[in-house]
């Protein structure tokens, strides 16, 4: 099984198929936009994070349902997001 897997990846790169990726599927909070207006920096190691890190830091600070929680849970992360760490590092 493990080889038919092998050589199917091995056609499709043979054939040059390629995966888009979506660039960001799901919004960014209205509070972490307001805080990257607040610090810039904040926005530019935000962005240096893999889309992967993005992906969990936007997925935790949204599935707040008060918008106080979701400013608290930022508030919290703000520094492993300037190290460049993510959500479980």
């Amino acid at each position: 099984m493990l080889k038919a897997y092998i050589n199917e990846a091995m056609e499709i790169e043979k054939a040059g198929l390629k995966v888009e990726f979506k660039k960001s599927p799901e919004p960014i909070p209205e509070e972490l936009q307001k805080k990257f207006a607040e610090m810039p920096a904040l926005k530019i190691a935000f962005e240096s994070l893999t889309p992967g890190r993005q992906r969990a830091y936007i997925l935790y600070f949204s599935g707040a349902k008060q918008s106080k929680t979701c400013e608290a849970r930022i508030e919290k992360y703000i520094q492993r997001i300037l190290d460049g760490k993510g959500l479980h590092d």
